[in-house]
């Protein structure tokens, strides 16, 4: 009778805004450094040649994809944790944690495939023997990392579904730290070491993933905060029936996570035929919106968690509280970020290159990327918000209706053909992208309604047999 949903207290607010802020702070931080790894990487394989650098552009278009499995059975266990956590059920997570590195040791299977089949891939495409070469060193390199990316994943959603994502801010201001001198070294050969060109981007990755892996692996077992947990004090046999709840909606994330990533990466292939300068002032805007949208992907990480918390607490209303807190925050930063963008698009372009054809129609997009925030923001928040209630087949399912057949397909046609208006070259795949998101901004927050309105029903009525019991 205690755990009736009640309506939230104004300090409630202040309260709940508060955990917000320490959740989402770390988790923007360790975004940002893996982002910065890749600038370190590029940069980097760069300066040894063009062939170097397509390499390892082209080599993590294929390692990243194939890792999408693994991310999203590890995003799966943070939910199910914080619904744990917040129903004081602690006693169930060690088990939960292990069955987590049994469903993503199998989803890593995909992983390695995609890998050893990268020759075919590469034998499709045609390229050149060094490209080729280069490429698959890289890959060969990272499939050693696999296993440190499991190890790493599901130890840091165990950490964050018990709202203590400080580790993952510093594992990966460590993993950053350590990249940059290790690339440094392997690339061009320091310190006695091969030059490695390329390829040593690969090596580089594949011992940070390790040296993060284990570092995190040693706080788990040395902090306090976890010694009543247990993970590894007992082994548990694999189960199942948790391995396929995992799958059940890990797979379902890893997939919507698939339909955005190639939902950008159609987009590149359609608007590469109409010259550089689109295509250069088209990833310029695309790239400063990567950077600005982090905060949105870091809040909808954390909301995730207090709305997972406050449901296995029996307390769906500060669930929605969080909700709306984090919709509100989220877009305020993306209102205040769109206007910069907005109004400053050809000074933040002029830092990219010096072309002024470049620079006119990178502002341009960025004036469409401004709307196109408003749009992601709203939508990432209700998407972490319903992987916090676990429904996550239906958010699999309208991102797929959104970005391909609504935001994709538009895109093409107001891009590439005289259909609709005539052809507008990138800024009509940027309304694509506008039109596509906010549908699927439409569609998960009527989703989240209706999950959260039957959620209410049936605690309502589990409330109700209490008291006939009573």
């Amino acid at each position: 009778m205690s755990r009736t949903a009640q309506l939230p207290r104004p300090d409630h607010w202040w309260r709940e805004s508060k955990k917000l802020a320490r959740l989402t702070g770390p988790i923007l931080v360790a975004q940002l450094t893996q982002m910065l790894m890749g600038v370190v990487d590029t940069v980097m394989a760069g300066r040894v040649s063009a062939t170097d650098l397509a390499a390892v552009s082209v080599g993590g278009s294929i390692w990243f994809p194939s890792t999408l499995l693994v991310f999203g059975l590890g995003l799966a266990l943070a939910p199910i944790i914080s619904h744990f956590d917040g129903a004081n059920k602690r006693h169930k997570v060690a088990n939960m944690v292990q069955q987590g590195f049994y469903a993503s040791l199998i989803g890593s299977l995909l992983c390695v495939a995609v890998i050893l089949s990268a020759p075919l891939i590469l034998n499709a495409m045609a390229v050149e023997d060094n490209f080729r070469t280069i490429t698959l060193d890289y890959l060969g390199y990272l499939i050693w990392a696999v296993p440190a990316l499991v190890l790493y994943m599901v130890l840091r959603n165990f950490c964050e579904g018990l709202s203590h994502t400080v580790p993952s801010l510093v594992i990966g201001v460590i993993g950053l730290l350590v990249n940059i001198p290790v690339n440094y070294i392997l690339i061009y050969g320091k310190l006695g070491m091969p030059a490695l060109g390329g390829a040593g981007c690969g090596l580089a990755t594949a011992i940070v993933l390790w040296v993060m892996a284990l570092g995190l692996l040693l706080y788990v077992l040395w902090a306090k905060r976890f010694k009543a947990i247990g993970v590894f004090s007992q082994w548990f046999k694999p189960d199942w029936d948790d391995i396929w709840y995992i799958v059940r909606l890990g797979f379902p994330i890893a997939t919507a996570m698939f339909f955005e990533v190639s939902l950008f990466a159609a987009a590149a292939l359609v608007i590469a035929p109409l010259g550089a300068t689109m295509v250069a002032s088209h990833q310029i805007a695309l790239n400063i919106s990567s950077l600005v949208y982090m905060v949105p992907l870091s809040l909808s990480m954390a909301v995730t968690l207090r709305v997972g918390f406050a449901l296995g607490a029996g307390n769906p209303a500060n669930a929605m509280l969080s909700h709306k807190l984090a919709t509100i925050y989220g877009m305020t930063f993306a209102a205040v970020n769109g206007l910069i963008m907005w109004l400053a698009g050809g000074w933040l372009a002029s830092l990219y290159t010096p072309d002024n054809a470049v620079i006119n129609l990178a502002a341009t997009l960025m004036g469409l990327a401004a709307i196109f925030t408003l749009s992601d923001t709203f939508q990432a928040v209700a998407m972490g918000t319903l992987r916090g209630y676990k429904d996550t087949k239906a958010v699999m399912l309208i991102t797929f209706v959104s970005y391909w057949p609504f935001g994709l397909t538009i895109g093409i046609l107001l891009s590439r053909t005289d259909l609709i208006v005539p052809a507008m070259g990138a800024a009509g795949m940027w309304i694509g992208f506008i039109i596509g998101l906010s549908i699927a901004a439409v569609l998960l927050t009527w989703r989240l309604r209706k999950v959260s309105q039957r959620y209410d029903r049936n605690l309502l009525a589990g409330i109700k047999q209490e008291s006939a019991a009573d």
